[in-house]
């Protein structure tokens, strides 16, 4: 599960490390980015491209925009399956950036927030998917979903569940919608190496997701 994660990078160093070419979007750095807010993720149309997505994914064909409440995660071990999920898997997939995230350890009756982060302090990209749904009133809304995965080592003793962050070398292929080796795709949702991560307590108080 993901459910809370921090962005903070500069926008220069953004465009930077994930090849950034337009920024089609206003930059919303954020502390505590939760279900139901603007995410900043990269895509691939003809090149790469900063864009806002609303975390929580509203497929196409939903008949109420409220499915997207459940739907901020997605397993990879049926995305191929789902329906909410199978036609974004192969056309539609996104880095949501981010900085680190949050898990919580149950110890007793309290349950303490623990922040994962790269060692290299550097941001990375959560394997995503995108959808655009169209509101009664031909509004769109583009929405988001973060892939997860069986925990690594590091993240195994605290939950049963990590999000998916896509190593530096396969993201070009991850983005690129017409890599649509179903196979080559599904070796990218692992989960990430333990030794490149780095764990540490919260220093601030957060409600448990």
């Amino acid at each position: 599960m993901c459910g809370l994660f921090i962005l903070l990078t500069d926008l220069s160093l953004i465009t930077e490390s994930f090849n950034v070419q337009d920024v089609a979007c206003e930059y919303r750095p954020g502390s505590r980015i939760s279900p139901g807010q603007q995410v900043a993720a990269v895509i691939h149309d003809e090149k790469n491209r900063l864009v806002n997505f609303r975390w929580g994914l509203i497929p196409s064909w939903a008949k109420d925009p409220s499915m997207g409440n459940r739907m901020f995660n997605a397993r990879a071990e049926t995305l191929s399956e789902k329906p909410s999920f199978k036609n974004a898997f192969k056309k539609r997939r996104c880095l949501i950036i981010a900085d680190g995230f949050y898990e919580w350890q149950k110890l007793g009756k309290v349950k303490k927030p623990l922040y994962f982060s790269l060692k290299s302090g550097r941001p990375f990209g959560f394997a995503g998917l995108h959808e655009t749904w169209v509101s009664p009133d031909h509004q769109p809304i583009h929405t988001c979903t973060i892939i997860t995965t069986e925990p690594n080592e590091l993240i195994k003793p605290i939950h049963d569940r990590m999000p998916v962050m896509v190593p530096k070398e396969r993201e070009a292929f991850w983005i690129d919608p017409d890599n649509q080796n179903q196979k080559d795709l599904l070796s990218i949702l692992k989960p990430y190496p333990s030794e490149e991560m780095e764990m540490s307590e919260a220093s601030i108080s957060f409600r448990s997701v």
